[in-house]
């Protein structure tokens, strides 16, 4: 199935953007554009033409998930073991990273003949992170796990003996001569995809926050005909786990900067005067779908969610709504969703957060303030966000798609 072969190859933001290039470039011809900035990558579908009544069609969603990154000095040794010291990244549920099978992947600085370059790595073995015996934490089933994130999540990777330093594995991925300068390394879980439930109605993976959106827009994508006269943008946004103010999150200026470039290029291409009108105002008259996972009632915590405002899994597409714009959603941007939806017989749902609970948020209130763009949030519901391993619903995933072919119908 190309969706889990997705999943299981996105292993971190740079994994996911190559996985996103090998699935789009499918379909790519002359009228694709690809722009790539790190773990971040944004694909723009040319229209047939431009005018002035050329406006985007932009849906984003981000290529990050909450995970163990390796420290620069990761090194330590007890027990006749050594160990790995993470450094935490976004917000992962840590009770869920032990006994796990975990894999190593991510990025490598290396200089060669006074040259830098990179190398895209997934390592081949398999690390743990091993949960104390209930022998040794007599209360822990009556008085909960708690995990501390400094000393209880080192991961246990050789014997001594081994390896003296994690570096050293790591160096030894670089060509003949390399000098591994410095890594972007962080763990997964290394259990593939799979189909779940009776009926194989429920999809158990990991990194499902946000790759299931990231694959649902690269399908609708791949599938869409070029527009009339609009264009067609795919953003997929790296850090939105990290609060997006980086240079490849959606408080950086990459989604804007690589707009004007393309208005830019087709406007000096023309001689209509109508064709040079500012992006800001094409922008305004514009529409973005800001797309994230969104939390599903969990069956046994629904006293959880707000009763009349708690999404179920397999229910549709979520529209997600919070008065203090920790979502980009209002009500300009919510007619004009529930109206897509309603013309081609997609089901959709609406999560309102218990006032007396925190509200996350989304790339959507970014990108919408930055850009002046209409903006909806919205998402496939799922149960355990964040933690290593998530699950969804197929036939949520399968509405996700069609909304987005008619989005950009």
């Amino acid at each position: 199935m190309e969706y889990f072969e997705f999943l299981n190859k996105s292993v971190t933001p740079y994994h996911t953007v190559e996985a996103l290039k090998t699935l789009l470039e499918t379909q790519n011809g002359e009228n694709t554009r690809f722009f790539e900035r790190g773990g971040a990558l944004i694909a723009i579908r040319l229209p047939k033409q431009i005018c002035s009544d050329s406006r985007f069609r932009i849906a984003l969603a981000h290529t990050d998930f909450p995970t163990l990154k390796i420290t620069p000095n990761p090194d330590s040794s007890a027990a006749g073991v050594r160990t790995l010291h993470p450094e935490i990244y976004g917000s992962p549920l840590f009770t869920s990273w032990l006994d796990r099978d975990l894999g190593y992947a991510g990025l490598l600085a290396y200089e060669l003949g006074g040259n830098l370059e990179t190398k895209l790595i997934r390592g081949d073995k398999l690390f743990r992170i091993p949960q104390l015996a209930v022998h040794l934490n007599r209360g822990v089933n009556q008085e909960g796990l708690k995990v501390n994130p400094q000393t209880d999540l080192n991961a246990l990777w050789t014997s001594i003996g081994g390896k003296e330093r994690f570096v050293d594995a790591l160096q030894s991925e670089l060509p003949a001569g390399a000098r591994l300068l410095d890594f972007d390394i962080q763990l997964f879980d290394a259990q593939p995809a799979q189909f779940g439930g009776f009926e194989n109605e429920w999809i158990y993976s990991g990194r499902l926050d946000n790759l299931s959106s990231c694959h649902a827009i690269a399908e609708a994508f791949k599938n869409a005909a070029p527009l009339e006269k609009d264009f067609t943008v795919a953003a997929f946004i790296n850090n939105e786990e990290v609060g997006s103010e980086t240079r490849e999150g959606a408080g950086s200026n990459f989604l804007k900067s690589t707009l004007e470039e393309i208005l830019s290029s087709f406007t000096s291409q023309t001689s209509e005067r109508a064709c040079e009108r500012p992006l800001s105002s094409r922008l305004a008259e514009s529409f973005a779908l800001s797309i994230d996972m969104a939390h599903a009632c969990h069956p046994n915590f629904v006293q959880k969610h707000e009763s009349n405002h708690a999404p179920v899994l397999g229910g549709g597409v979520v529209l997600k709504v919070n008065s203090q714009k920790r979502y980009a959603s209002d009500v300009f941007s919510n007619a004009r969703f529930k109206l897509i939806c309603e013309q081609n017989n997609i089901p959709y749902q609406t999560f309102v957060m218990r006032n007396d609970m925190p509200c996350g948020s989304t790339v959507g209130p970014a990108i919408s303030a930055s850009l002046g763009i209409p903006t909806v949030d919205i998402g496939e519901p799922m149960l355990s966000m964040h933690s290593i391993r998530e699950m969804t619903d197929v036939a949520d995933h399968e509405k996700m798609t069609r909304l987005l072919l008619a989005f950009w119908k």
